[in-house]
């Protein structure tokens, strides 16, 4: 069975959902699908590799782009903007365009924070009111193998909010030992931010679970508590859809749960699951990137706005 349903309340949305389809495969690590809605396609990042893809259903997979510093996270802007958390540059990258989504130039939108570099900004999204939410965990510079091994000038993993209309760039947090996936609710009066600080340890230390913060102001961040502990795996990246509902990456599955904290509903992969985004012209179709490959689930619900 696809779908485990654990609670009641996820079951409108299993009912005549369809099959986990595989889409296609030839990834080494498959991260960051965002839904480009014009195109009708997915775009991801395939990280070691250094390369984004693309799938269209009419085209299947292809090469999007190669050379593009090992970009990890991407989330669209109100004007269609493409925003990248490149790994390799250890900043916040725009990517605009002309007619029929041709690639028009490439800007860094944040590199530094009090003078510093960041470390290598994992996971973003946009609230409505135009800022810039993203986690800046350290894994892109651990090594070569995901970006270029260096030293953190920070010396903390913050969560940072971005101003486009002033360029001031603020750290909201610094709760979460090592920040990766993050999503607002629905409402936006929380942000759920995911602690992956078990993913470089052997001894059995750190953290695989996402912490839930109170959205104070619109600004900013209090009273966080820890929402959700996944396993098997890791909460690497996730979304929200129009219920509440959180859809999390994990070892074998994407799991799902309540805004209570409650899990409802497993779908299993057959690969890591490293995160996944709402797409499709009706909102419906679940995109997962899933180590070497891309998947797809139609599910009956949609995702939240910005999802």
């Amino acid at each position: 069975m696809t779908i485990e349903v654990f609670d009641s309340r996820f079951a409108s949305v299993a009912r005549d959902a369809g099959p986990l389809e595989c889409l296609c495969t030839g990834a080494a690590w498959s991260e960051g699908p965002v839904w480009m809605r014009e195109d009708g396609a997915v775009l991801w990042s395939d990280i070691p590799n250094n390369r984004m893809l693309r799938w269209h259903a009419e085209a299947g997979m292809s090469v999007w782009r190669e050379g593009v510093e090992f970009t990890n996270g991407h989330t669209r802007e109100a004007d269609g903007s493409l925003l990248h958390c490149s790994h390799g540059r250890r900043a916040i990258v725009r990517t605009r365009f002309g007619s029929g989504l041709l690639p028009l130039n490439d800007e860094v939108v944040v590199d530094r924070y009090q003078g510093r570099r960041l470390n290598s900004p994992n996971d973003i999204v946009v609230k409505r009111d135009g800022s810039i939410w993203f986690t800046d965990p350290p894994y892109g510079i651990v090594s070569d193998h995901e970006g270029h091994k260096a030293q953190s000038e920070l010396g903390r993993n913050h969560v940072f909010r971005f101003d486009p209309a002033s360029g001031a760039l603020r750290s909201v947090s610094d709760f979460v030992e090592e920040p990766n996936g993050l999503a607002f609710s629905p409402d936006e009066s929380l942000l759920y931010v995911s602690d992956t600080s078990a993913a470089l340890r052997t001894d059995g230390s750190g953290h695989h679970h996402i912490v839930a913060f109170d959205v104070i102001g619109g600004q900013d961040l209090g009273n966080p508590r820890v929402f959700a502990v996944v396993e098997p795996g890791l909460a690497d990246g996730f979304r929200v859809d129009v219920h509440g509902f959180v859809y999390t990456s994990s070892a074998d599955s994407v799991q799902v749960y309540h805004p209570d904290g409650t899990r409802m509903a497993r779908i299993a992969v057959p690969e890591k699951v490293g995160n996944l985004t709402f797409g499709g012209s009706d909102g419906n179709e679940l995109y997962v990137c899933a180590s070497t490959s891309l998947y797809r689930i139609r599910l009956n619900t949609r995702g939240a706005a910005g999802a």
